[in-house]
């Protein structure tokens, strides 16, 4: 039996659960077992595997005392379908399971019990019935002394950040910095030399480049060029650090000064 159920699994992208019970209908018969499936409206989620999911919702929350942050992002095909009331519910059930059970990664998290199956047989069911592929894309539980949590877009973006030192208020504003300007690391040490030297091979090209040979202009001479380095690549970490950036409720600050002693710990983004 665990074989032919194996089979349907692999042919329908079928849940366990039902691929046993289509078996036990069918008493074997794999075609059969299809066909019930299929009018059961679940065999449908496997020609669903390839398509596109880019809308959906995230949910985001933070503990009582601030601690402890919780997100989660669940994606369907269309925004009809992310508004859809058993979508949506079905995805608070799915976040309070992450707050709940606190699962290590989103794998964790899809073998999780959820109204006697798992959350992946869960997802396949849900899928079959409304129509349209459904993902569970990522999850993050962060801890720390000051956590907060924002949600912006009525679910388009979300946000976990950690602090230490500092207030639940800050962290919420810093929280806003991250949503709004979506910087990829904390501080300029985070970034991999091999990423600054791709952006400065780049810089250099366009410097050698800027004369135009048109009215016999080269390009900047060497030395220059090297000095002109140095500014670039502090701009380009004013756009991809956190701390380095403008502060977005006053662009008189950097980040880093509004933080002061306070130290960012880790903070997750997630965008639809």
């Amino acid at each position: 039996m665990m074989e032919q159920i194996k089979q349907l699994r692999d042919k329908t992208g079928c849940g366990i659960g039902d691929c046993k019970s289509a078996l036990e209908e069918a008493s074997g018969d794999i075609d059969k077992a299809i066909e019930i499936l299929r009018k059961q409206g679940l065999a449908k989620a496997a020609k669903r595997a390839d398509r596109d999911t880019s809308e959906g919702v995230i949910l985001a929350e933070v503990n009582a005392d601030n601690t402890e942050g919780y997100m989660v992002e669940i994606n369907s095909e269309t925004d009809f379908v992310a508004r859809n009331e058993k979508f949506q519910e079905f995805a608070k059930k799915i976040f309070d399971l992450v707050k709940t059970k606190k699962p290590a990664s989103r794998d964790e998290l899809l073998s999780l019990e959820l109204d006697n199956s798992s959350v992946q047989e869960q997802i396949e069911i849900l899928s079959g019935t409304i129509g349209e592929k459904i993902n569970l894309k990522d999850m993050f539980v962060v801890n720390g002394s000051v956590v907060a949590s924002y949600i912006h877009g009525g679910g388009r973006i979300g946000v976990l950040i950690s602090l230490t030192g500092g207030t639940p208020e800050l962290a919420k504003d810093i929280a806003m910095q991250v949503a709004a300007a979506n910087p990829k690391y904390i501080t300029s040490d985070e970034v991999p030399a091999e990423e600054i030297d791709k952006e400065k091979d780049i810089y250099r090209e366009q410097l050698k480049n800027e004369g135009s040979p048109r009215f016999g202009e080269a390009g900047k001479p060497e030395n220059i060029i090297e000095n002109i380095l140095t500014g670039k690549i502090n701009k380009y970490f004013e756009e991809i650090c956190l701390v380095k950036q403008v502060y977005i409720k006053d662009d008189k600050q950097k980040v880093e000064q509004v933080l002061g002693d306070v130290k960012v710990e880790k903070f997750v983004r997630f965008s639809l």
